[in-house]
């Protein structure tokens, strides 16, 4: 950022007349297992004689990563199967049982697009002619097997993240193949998660990389993406606010024609009455309302297809014919400027095929392939056939097609499922609105707000209050202005075509980044699919003044939230980090840090990954003595969806030995959860603690040892790659990891230990490490205290004024509304203490 990015905050300190500046942090190196691999020289750095000493190897086998349990996520403890989307874990009566929930979820919106397709394609273009018909079926069949069933099913969904879709997931997947995230917290010890590895070298790899070098270099190419899924995220939201209206005022409306005075206010009265029953329930959870709802999806599509059979068999199965493209062509050379403006509504026929992917986080790629290629697909296809057919004989039945086609004597039964299936038509896009909220949360790109987890099974399956009331009073609001389901349909389809533009973007990027595909391939993805979309993109924005400007209103309003939360937590990250406490200051204070050290272990919560806040000066200045153990926590977000328990700590000594304090960094995926009891917490914190104070002794032990050996030039090595310059330190880790290179280490390892003089396989306690053991058990049982702070961030006085309204009031307003981080813990009051 350059200078007139920066920003200052209140709680700049100075203690004793000096001020806490960001002096450079010379603290001791990562000890934890993962973090031995991403210091310990690459085999090239030798000769050959030395990398088959493997130095490396042995290096890794002595700091073996412990099976500890994780004190940050005491919940997933009791998540069965919580960490990763394996195929071969899940059997095949598994998958088919998900499949069939993906009913009540996924498709419930796709599933009743028959309600209002057709009537408001033939709002545009009159029926006149059979070419008409079998145009508008011919373009409705197209639309639904390019887009949802070929871009989705068989492209789209392979882009997941670890098996989360939607479009940050998409994001999270670039960032961790290129530094594109806005702040800066990242480490080259993330890069050696297990979940983050990256792809062998393939052909198109120096294509790949130039990609990733010039989104790096280019800040403006960062905020352009950032933007661009921040956009997309927001369209989703705006889909989930205009499904539930659209859905239910569709369903309701057959009771027009068959009930004698039940007017236009009827139906929004029985509408809003409808949607304030479908938020209230979903506080149940995804997998309950999914089950509730899947046998009436189920009847539902069993119902399209066996109307549209009777239908094509009772009235004209020469429709048929419309598999044949050309009556496309007709259809617009006949109808022209309408034709173009009926695209509106015949995009209407795949709304919620976003919440194909954004909803995958809760179910599996197979169960959603599956039910759409077996049950969704052929069932539309079916329905739309058959009032295709019913409209050959009885053109005028345009405006009621779908209640007109069905059977006298099936009228009730069906307008009962069909009011069913609207109100499940909603629970896809209010299921990836809660998502595509909780990845953006978990991203900083969203203030933080209440979320609960409501399966122990499925991490992805959350609800959150704030967003589901917020939809609610939206989805009422939206059916009582507008009234007619023509003027929402107009707003629908710009949401819908706007999130597909942002998907295929990405996608196409991650095709180029990622996945390396060979760039004919690569370049047809956004070709086909995007100039599709843009034609239908077209159509619908031209109906900006007849509804469409309501999506538009939701997308800047949640986009302005997202960037400006953003915006505004990079330059308080920033702003922390240049007012951190120099570690010579430190040391001139010595180990009482200028005050009295009292027995007791302190928690200090920051942001900061390394360095020391200078919130810590506030509370030496405040309190009367300071505990004699501080460990400076530091809960970080990471580009994927679940970081393995075994892998979530990083520990880092701060400070000699007699001060007392260290740095631990919980490394959390944007799926984790953090649910924390206190006491389990407290424990589970210590146990790991101690093991980084073991693991500390023996890796000094081992360099000793090594010493002894006389390994000194492989030692000097080491020591002087560790110790390059912080802005080569990503050196560390190669772009590329070889796994053949790993097994040929392991085997090397086994000879190399062998070699280890018995010192070094001892295990006697240093005399050190029993002190500081004592020291440490001594200060558990004296008592655990939190120390939170809330700074005030603020603009300088010589920034622009769009700067200090966004910085000063829009997000200093977020920040006081959003839910505080001690709001996670359930910790007793008399524990914590505020700054």
């Amino acid at each position: 950022m350059e200078e007139e990015d920066w920003i200052e905050e209140r709680s700049s300190v100075r203690l004793r007349g000096r001020t806490f500046s960001g002096g450079g942090v010379s603290e001791s190196r990562w000890v934890d297992g993962s973090e031995v691999d991403s210091e310990s020289p690459p085999l090239s750095m030798f000769d050959d004689n030395e990398a088959k000493e493997g130095y490396g190897s042995l290096r890794r086998r002595l700091v073996k990563k412990p099976k500890r349990v994780d004190s940050f996520d005491v919940e997933a403890m009791e998540i069965a199967g919580a960490h990763g989307h394996h195929p071969k874990d899940i059997s095949t009566w598994h998958t088919l049982a998900l499949a069939f929930q993906t009913l009540g979820v996924v498709y419930g919106d796709m599933g009743t697009s028959p309600l209002y397709v057709f009537s408001d394609v033939f709002s545009k273009v009159k029926i006149e002619s059979e070419v008409d018909i079998l145009g508008a079926l011919s373009l409705v069949m197209y639309t639904i097997a390019l887009l949802p069933l070929v871009k989705y099913v068989f492209v789209v969904l392979k882009a997941n993240d670890n098996g989360e879709g939607g479009t940050f997931a998409l994001y999270s997947l670039i960032c961790r193949y290129a530094k594109v995230n806005m702040l800066p917290n990242r480490q080259p010890a993330d890069e050696q998660i297990s979940s983050f590895r990256l792809k062998l070298p393939t052909p198109e790899l120096e294509r790949a990389l130039s990609i990733k070098e010039t989104l790096e270099r280019r800040s403006s190419l960062k905020t352009l993406l950032l933007l661009l899924v921040l956009m997309g995220t927001s369209m989703v939201i705006g889909d989930g606010i205009l499904t539930p209206a659209i859905s239910v005022m569709s369903a309701v409306s057959g009771l027009q024609g068959a009930v004698k005075g039940f007017d236009t206010s009827a139906v929004v009265v029985f509408s809003i009455v409808i949607l304030v029953a479908l938020f209230s329930i979903q506080q149940f959870g995804t997998s309950k309302v999914g089950f509730s709802f899947a046998p009436a999806l189920a009847l539902w599509f069993f119902s399209l297809g066996s109307i549209g059979i009777y239908n094509l068999v009772k009235y004209d199965i020469t429709v048929i014919k419309a598999v044949n493209p050309a009556y496309i062509y007709f259809f617009f050379k006949k109808n022209s400027k309408d034709a173009w403006s009926a695209l509106g509504g015949c995009i209407l026929c795949i709304t919620g095929a976003e919440a194909m992917f954004a909803d995958l986080g809760h179910f599996s790629v197979p169960a959603i392939q599956i039910a759409f290629t077996f049950v969704v697909f052929p069932c539309l296809l079916l329905a739309y056939m058959g009032q295709a057919a019913y409209l050959m004989k009885y053109p005028e039945s345009s405006d009621r097609i779908f209640y007109d086609s069905v059977p006298e004597s099936l009228f009730w039964p069906v307008f009962v499922i069909a009011t069913l299936a609207a109100m499940i038509a909603s629970q896809a896009m209010i299921s990836a609105t809660f998502s595509c909220v909780k990845q953006a949360m978990a991203l900083g790109c969203f203030p933080r707000m209440k979320i609960i987890h409501t399966s122990r099974k499925l991490m992805g399956q959350i609800y959150i209050p704030v967003i589901n009331w917020f939809l609610m009073i939206m989805c009422v609001v939206v059916v009582s202005i507008f009234r007619s389901t023509t003027d929402i349909a107009n707003a629908y389809g710009i949401a819908e075509v706007g999130v597909m533009l942002v998907t295929t973007t990405l996608v196409t990027l991650v095709m180029l980044l990622i996945w390396q595909t060979n760039l004919f391939m690569a370049l047809c993805f956004p070709l086909v699919f995007g100039s599709i979309e843009l034609i239908y993109f077209s159509a619908v924005l031209s109906k900006v003044l007849e509804g469409g400007w309501l999506p538009l209103v939701f997308a800047s309003f949640f986009l302005s939230v997202m960037y400006i939360w953003n915006y505004g937590s990079v330059l308080k990250y920033q702003s922390e980090v240049r007012e951190k406490i120099s570690m010579d200051f430190m040391l001139e204070l010595g180990s009482t840090l200028g005050t009295v050290r009292t027995p007791g272990m302190g928690l200090l919560y920051n942001e900061l990954v390394h360095g020391i806040p200078s919130i810590f000066g506030q509370f030496l200045l405040s309190l009367p003595a300071i505990h004699s153990t501080i460990v400076f926590v530091c809960i970080k977000y990471v580009p994927i969806p679940v970081v393995p328990q075994e892998e979530r700590f990083l520990f880092r000594r701060v400070c000699p030995k007699d001060y007392h304090m260290f740095r631990c960094i919980a490394r959390y995926g944007y799926k984790d959860i953090r649910k924390e009891d206190h006491h389990a917490f407290e424990q589970l914190l210590v146990q790991s603690l101690e093991n980084f104070l073991r693991k500390e002794a023996q890796e000094l032990a081992l360099e000793s040892g090594l010493h002894d050996m006389d390994l000194d030039s492989v030692s000097v090595s080491s020591r002087d790659y560790r110790t390059r310059d912080a802005g080569n330190e990503e050196l560390k880790v190669p772009l590329m990891l070889d796994t053949r290179s790993e097994e040929a280490e392991t085997s090397n390892s086994e000879a190399a230990s062998a070699a280890l003089p018995s010192s070094i396989m001892s295990s006697e306690i240093d005399p050190s490490l029993e002190y500081e053991l004592s020291a440490l058990r001594e200060a558990i049982d004296s008592g655990f205290t939190y120390f939170l702070a809330h700074g005030d961030v603020r603009a300088k006085k010589n920034s622009f004024f769009l700067k200090k309204l966004v910085i000063n009031y829009l997000y200093a307003f977020l920040r006081r509304n959003c839910r505080a981080g001690a709001a996670n813990m359930s910790v007793p009051h008399m524990n914590i203490l505020q700054l």
